[in-house]
C-alpha cells in the first residue's frame, strides 16, 4: 500500500471555495451569502465524468494505515460555519452537487457547526470538534434497516432511548470523543485505522481509541464546506446551507498516509 502523492489528489471547489498548494495547503470560503460552497481534496476516484466518488468510487485505502498531518482553522469552534475535517470516507453523496446516496462509512476527524445534529453523542447535540467513526455498510447496521421506523419510534421516549441507542451505535459502529484543543492553533493529528479498531491522537495524546473500524475500502477527505445536516436519533432529518458571513479557511502541512508498521 503506498502513500498518497499530488498526482493522486483531485479537487472539488464550488461557490468560490479554493485549495491553494504550497508549503501548506489551504481549503478557503469566501463570504457566501446562499448556495453550496465547498473547497475540497481527496483521492476518491471518480467515474471518468468529473464527479467525485458518487459512493461508488475506486477507494484506495484500507484498515492497516496511519494518517497524519499537521492542521489549523481560522476560527475556533463557537465561529466556524459548515461543517470541515480530514479522514477516510466512502463519499457517500458522491459529488455534492450530484446527490446518490450510500449507506456511509467513515474514520475521520470532522467537525460541525449549529444547527447540524448528528446521532453520535449519546447526550447533547451532536455537532462541535470531535473524532468519529461510522459503518452504516456493515452486516450489523443493514439487519437494522427493516425495523428502522420502530426504533425510531422508541426513541422518541427518553427513557428507552437511553437503553436501545446504545445498543444502536454498536451495530452501526458509531464512536465519538470531543477534541479541545484550540482550533485556530497548529496541532499534529494522527489517526491509526486498523483492522481490530482506530486510534485518534492529538499532538501525540490519545483522545479516542475505539474497536469500531470501517471495513472500507475508503478514500481520503479534507474539506471545509457550509453545509448543515440534522440526523436525529428521534427521527428528524434535514439538509442545508449556511451563511457564511466572513472568509474562512482550513489549513494543512505535512499530510502522510503510511502503512502501519508489523501489519
Amino acid at each position: 500500500m503506498k502513500a498518497m502523492n499530488r498526482a493522486d489528489i483531485q479537487l472539488l471547489e464550488l461557490n468560490g471555495g479554493l485549495v491553494t498548494f504550497g508549503p501548506t495547503t489551504t481549503c478557503w470560503l469566501p463570504p457566501v451569502a446562499g448556495g453550496y460552497a465547498d473547497a475540497q481534496f481527496d483521492d476518491c476516484a471518480g467515474d471518468g465524468s468529473g464527479a467525485l466518488g458518487l459512493g461508488h468510487g475506486r477507494f484506495r485505502w484500507r484498515p492497516g494505515v496511519v494518517l497524519s498531518l499537521r492542521a489549523r482553522f481560522s476560527h475556533e469552534v463557537d465561529r466556524l460555519v459548515g461543517t470541515a475535517g480530514f479522514g477516510f470516507w466512502n463519499a457517500p453523496f458522491g459529488d455534492p452537487s450530484v446527490r446518490r446516496p450510500a449507506l456511509p462509512q467513515a474514520t475521520w476527524f470532522f467537525f460541525a457547526s449549529p444547527p447540524t445534529d448528528l446521532p453520535l453523542p449519546l447526550r447533547g447535540p451532536g455537532r462541535g470538534w470531535f473524532a468519529a467513526t461510522i459503518d452504516a455498510g456493515q452486516r450489523t447496521a443493514v439487519s437494522l434497516i427493516p425495523a428502522a421506523p420502530f426504533v425510531l419510534l422508541l426513541n422518541r421516549l427518553p427513557g428507552l432511548r437511553q437503553r436501545l441507542w446504545p445498543a444502536v451505535r454498536r451495530r452501526l459502529g458509531i464512536s465519538f470523543a470531543p477534541l479541545t484543543a484550540a482550533m485556530t492553533a497548529w496541532h499534529t493529528y494522527e489517526l491509526a485505522w486498523l483492522p481490530g479498531g482506530c486510534t485518534f491522537a492529538v499532538d501525540g495524546q490519545v483522545i479516542l481509541q475505539t474497536a469500531h473500524s470501517p471495513r472500507g475500502p475508503l478514500g481520503f477527505v479534507c474539506w471545509l464546506d457550509n453545509q448543515t445536516m440534522v440526523a436525529t436519533v428521534d427521527g428528524r432529518f434535514r439538509w442545508g446551507v449556511l451563511s457564511v458571513p466572513a472568509a474562512q479557511w482550513l489549513e494543512v502541512a505535512d499530510l502522510a498516509i503510511r502503512p502501519t508498521k508489523n501489519f
